[in-house]
């Protein structure tokens, strides 16, 4: 009997990374939404830019991880975290900054998603037939375009965008770099709010973060989600007129 437990045991111990995150999510999502907010920024703004010019490198290091931590386990926080990139160290470190701890992170759960549920999910894909076979092909054929259409599109929720390619079985170097590509707009627009913010705060007021729905904002950002689409679309085009 002992010679038959390695095994199963084996495959739980696959599932535990996207558990705890799972876990953290949910325990986060009630603990910590007071304290990761902007109301938390504005009270420690001035020693948050004394330790900048004092010690810029150690708070870029400690800002990536911070952001990480909070995507890597769905935290609340994340569109504040963005932000407040912009806001310690401006439009062009705090994009890039946004974009290297979004995508770490975001990278973090496709390895814990793959690791267990990804990887049952994926054999039970390559083994299928019919609907869910012609789905896979699908898939694999317009990967690239699917998985910048997840990142440019704000309806997909950020979790969604990690978890299910992880559970379809997209290679891990194509994910991380359309993930860093994709992200990029949506991390701009974040990232301008943050340079105004100390305005924002002297007036006594709270970022809008609506700003997102305007048409001059979302209008370019749909635009490259169509250009994104648009070999799909190609593709079943030439493919109706081949039938």
């Amino acid at each position: 009997m002992d010679k038959a437990d390695p095994a199963p045991r084996s495959r739980l111990w696959r599932h535990a990374p996207l558990a705890a995150i799972l876990i953290a999510a949910i325990v986060g999502f009630f603990t910590l939404g007071d304290y990761l907010g902007f109301e938390t920024l504005r009270e420690n703004r001035g020693a948050l830019l004394a330790f900048r010019d004092a010690h810029y490198l150690a708070l870029v290091a400690v800002f990536i991880g911070v952001y990480f931590t909070i995507v890597a386990f769905s935290l609340p926080g994340a569109a504040v975290s963005s932000v407040t990139g912009g806001f310690l160290f401006g439009l062009v470190f705090g994009t890039l900054f946004n974009v290297i701890a979004a995508t770490l992170g975001a990278m973090a759960i496709f390895l814990a998603a793959r690791a267990g549920l990804g990887r049952v999910m994926t054999a039970k894909l390559n083994a299928s037939e019919g609907t869910l076979k012609k789905l896979r092909n699908g898939l694999k054929e317009n990967e690239i375009s699917v998985l910048l259409l997840l990142r440019l599109v704000p309806a997909v929720p950020f979790f969604v965008a990690n978890l299910l390619p992880a559970l379809v079985g997209v290679g891990f170097v194509r994910f991380a770099w359309t993930t860093a590509l994709g992200i990029i707009p949506g991390a701009l627009v974040f990232t301008w709010v943050g340079v105004g913010l100390g305005e924002v705060f002297d007036r006594g007021d709270t970022p809008d973060l609506s700003l997102l729905w305007e048409p001059q904002i979302i209008g370019p950002i749909f635009g490259l989600a169509a250009l994104a689409a648009l070999p799909m679309a190609l593709k079943a085009l030439r493919g109706r007129k081949e039938s």
